[in-house]
């Protein structure tokens, strides 16, 4: 590839399981890495448009112990991000060291962090983004979780919510958002513990790994859109849940993956 269109590569950082007893975000993870990597024709697209750098797991450690927030150390890593310690969250030190060096290089564009976590009370899958004084910037912000809202059934856009809590200012959403400049977007996507309703469900739908995983398949297709890259193939229609009758219940149809748009028995 020459050096020109290499400059105009788009760089999107995505790191999930910062608290380790959030497992539902490892499903989603594993969606978005199996989709990318997949021979399918809208990850083939994406892979020639976009760089993805996935670090699945930051906190190794507190997911062996069996931790649910916590690291072997004791913190909670997601309140560290603003001076992590090499020793204490060397993690959390190691991506923080690669985002602002993606950040500071001239060949790419950082333009999206999303940080995958899970939600106790609530349901479906939804994003937290960050607060601005400059209107077009809120507007612009809203237009990945719009377009996700599109493309994934279970992703709500009426949860997904922009602040600012002081409680929240050591988040990787919070401290990235500060530090990249106004042509990047951080959020954080989170996805229920327990299921998720649709406009056509009349109960909660319990989650399954599967659908996890589509819920990821779903965000990585959503760049396609995104980036305006739909026109470069015909199969881009997003992966299909549904509610079928009066129960609630997921339809039985199954179809094999890779096609995105498969809807799985539950």
């Amino acid at each position: 590839e020459n050096v020109r269109s290499e400059k105009e590569k788009k760089l999107v950082f995505l790191t999930a399981r910062v608290h380790p007893g959030e497992s539902p975000a490892s499903f989603v993870c594993q969606g978005v890495i199996d989709f990318l990597v997949s021979h399918h024709p809208v990850a083939q697209i994406l892979r020639d448009h976009v760089i993805f750098k996935i670090v699945p797991m930051l906190n190794p450690d507190g997911v062996y112990l069996g931790n649910y927030r916590c690291s072997l150390m004791g913190f909670d890593l997601n309140r560290h991000w603003q001076d992590p310690s090499p020793w204490a969250h060397p993690t959390l030190h190691a991506v923080k060291q690669l985002i602002v060096q993606m950040n500071q290089d001239p060949s790419v564009s950082l333009e999206f962090y999303i940080d995958i976590h899970s939600h106790s009370t609530m349901l479906n899958g939804f994003m937290y983004g960050n607060v601005f004084e400059e209107e077009e910037r809120v507007q612009r912000q809203a237009v990945f979780p719009r377009l996700l809202c599109q493309n994934a059934p279970d992703f709500s856009f009426s949860n997904t919510s922009f602040n600012r809590d002081k409680v929240k200012a050591g988040t990787g959403r919070r401290f990235l958002g500060g530090l990249l400049d106004d042509t990047s977007y951080c959020y954080t996507l989170e996805v229920s513990f327990y299921g998720y309703m649709t406009s056509v469900c009349t109960a909660a739908v319990p989650y399954s790994e599967e659908i996890y995983m589509k819920l990821g398949r779903n965000v990585a297709r959503t760049f396609l859109d995104y980036y305006k890259l739909n026109n470069l193939t015909k199969d881009n229609r997003p992966t299909n849940i549904h509610c079928n009758g009066e129960d609630g219940q997921l339809s039985q149809k199954t179809e094999q993956f890779p096609p995105m748009y498969s809807v799985s028995g539950h």
